[in-house]
């Protein structure tokens, strides 16, 4: 179908540009950046004559076009999606009454519509001339921006300031990407924290918010934000009623000869096995040890989580290394992404590797909690799952990691993988503590042949097919195939509670 030159579009996407202008006739910074991130001529403005309807403290005599944030919406790559732009040289962007209503006008179409909105922020954040005029437009926007989580994808972009009230913003929308240099997320500035100052610790900066945090997905020079974004959108479907696929070239039954030197860095495995080796990170400043993001296979968007114990640099030389173990920070940024994937009908496939949790002070003031949370976004999840075995797979954090007895619906091992309650030597100890280490070594060997074998789950159903690891590609597409049109039946219920 066409209509006004735009065809029925594939996916929908809402994009919020904060630090907008003052019209798309002007060249003002805001206009520039969604000049910039959109096709060539495709952004149509909505609301270009709005200006600031209070007069208090001298708002009449000043000028607010726009009233400080351009709206409207455009294509990506021939995909629609709705945009909106703050203008920092208009009463520094902040949200007013009007400013809001642009933006929450924005987000109805976008939902009656089902594509994306993507916010480019750069505000000084309440207005304060308009006080409770002010402090109800965010609460308008937030209500609009919860009502569409899981049901449009919403990417937020900064540029600049994002603070107090609005760094709610950003974390009610499922992306987030953030100048590296002049961007500054922050509920409390870091002046404003009991023992700090900004030259000690920039909690605003987006290295920390992104490491730290764990708020931003990812962290780049400006141009590079709109190429990012680009490429997300392209991996994502329109609504949660729409199907990201795309044309595929790669051969379905390619063999991965490195990917079994790969168990440690499984961005790289990741890489290895997706469509012409294209994997789109996210959080990847954010709980390390644990990867999550898409590829495609045959087309399809795949939500990927995987354990990882190195990371390689450009060079590729190892740069940072992890035990093979459960992080509060990984369980936390793959619960919520296992959540999105599911919201939005994307297939879920894990690499596991893992062997128990990491034992710090730091660590089980959350580990329990995190835990619990992924195991249940993937006990939850109804879409598709597939679980690759592709090292250690011990004891329950193996079974948190999308096991079969969670609600995997496929999964494969490696060869070479262990698979049981615990390594074969630590369990001889425990069992035969005090015997000499002949004995030891006897039983641990016994017990590995037994109990931590991936044969020995493979006999009792829980492993569905051993495989060797060049294989992996066309073994996965071939399960995601079948598991098309998988239906599941859920409790009559309003939602869970973890």
């Amino acid at each position: 179908m066409q209509h006004g030159g735009f065809r029925a579009p594939d996916k929908v996407v809402i994009i919020f540009i904060i630090n907008g202008g003052t019209n798309m006739g002007t060249t003002s910074k805001a206009s520039q950046r969604i000049t910039a991130l959109l096709d060539e001529n495709s952004f149509v403005e909505i609301g270009a004559l709005v200006t600031a309807r209070a007069t208090d403290f001298d708002l009449k005599q000043a000028e607010t076009p726009s009233d400080g944030v351009i709206t409207g919406y455009g294509v990506i790559d021939g995909n629609l999606v709705y945009v909106y732009s703050q203008d920092a040289s208009v009463l520094n962007g902040s949200v007013g009454e009007m400013h809001a209503k642009k933006i929450t006008n924005l987000y109805n179409l976008a939902m009656k519509t089902g594509a994306p909105v993507i916010g480019l922020i750069d505000s000084a954040g309440l207005r304060l001339q308009e006080g409770a005029d002010a402090l109800n437009a965010f609460g308008e926007i937030y209500s609009k921006q919860v009502m569409a989580s899981g049901m449009i994808p919403q990417i937020t972009a900064i540029f600049g300031n994002c603070g107090g009230g609005l760094a709610i913003f950003p974390t009610l929308t499922d992306f987030t990407f953030m100048e590296k240099s002049k961007a500054k997320l922050f509920v409390n500035s870091p002046n404003a924290i009991d023992g700090n100052e900004i030259g000690r610790c920039d909690t605003s900066a987006a290295a920390f918010q992104s490491g730290e945090a764990g708020i931003v997905d990812v962290v780049a020079e400006e141009g590079e934000i709109y190429a990012k974004i680009r490429e997300l959108i392209g991996f994502l479907p329109a609504n949660c009623d729409d199907e990201a696929v795309a044309d595929c070239t790669d051969d379905l039954n390619r063999a991965s000869a490195e990917l079994a030197n790969c168990v440690g860095d499984t961005s790289i495995a990741l890489s290895q096995i997706a469509d012409d080796g294209v994997f789109f990170e996210t959080k990847a400043d954010y709980g390390k040890s644990m990867v999550t993001g898409f590829i495609r296979l045959d087309g399809m968007t795949v939500g990927c989580v995987a354990n990882r114990t190195e990371i390689y640099d450009e060079e590729g030389n190892v740069s940072e290394k992890f035990d093979a173990v459960l992080s509060a920070r990984g369980c936390e940024k793959a619960a919520s992404f296992v959540k999105f994937c599911d919201a939005f009908e994307i297939p879920v496939l894990t690499l596991t590797n893992v062997k128990g949790y990491a034992a710090t002070k730091c660590a089980e003031k959350r580990m329990a909690k995190a835990v619990a949370q992924m195991t249940a976004a993937f006990a939850q999840a109804t879409v598709p799952k597939v679980n690759v075995i592709i090292g250690q797979a011990f004891g329950s954090a193996y079974v948190a990691m999308n096991s079969k007895a969670i609600g995997a619906d496929v999964t494969f091992a490696w060869p070479a993988a262990e698979i049981g309650s615990m390594d074969a030597k630590h369990a001889a100890q425990i069992m035969y503590d005090g015997k000499g280490a002949d004995v030891i070594d006897e039983k641990a060997a016994e017990y590995a042949k037994l109990q931590a074998s991936v044969q020995g789950a493979a006999r009792r159903g829980y492993v569905d097919s051993i495989i060797e690891a060049a294989d992996t590609r066309k073994y996965v597409i071939g399960a995601l195939e079948m598991l098309y049109t998988k239906k599941e039946d859920c409790p009559d219920k309003k939602h869970g509670t973890v």
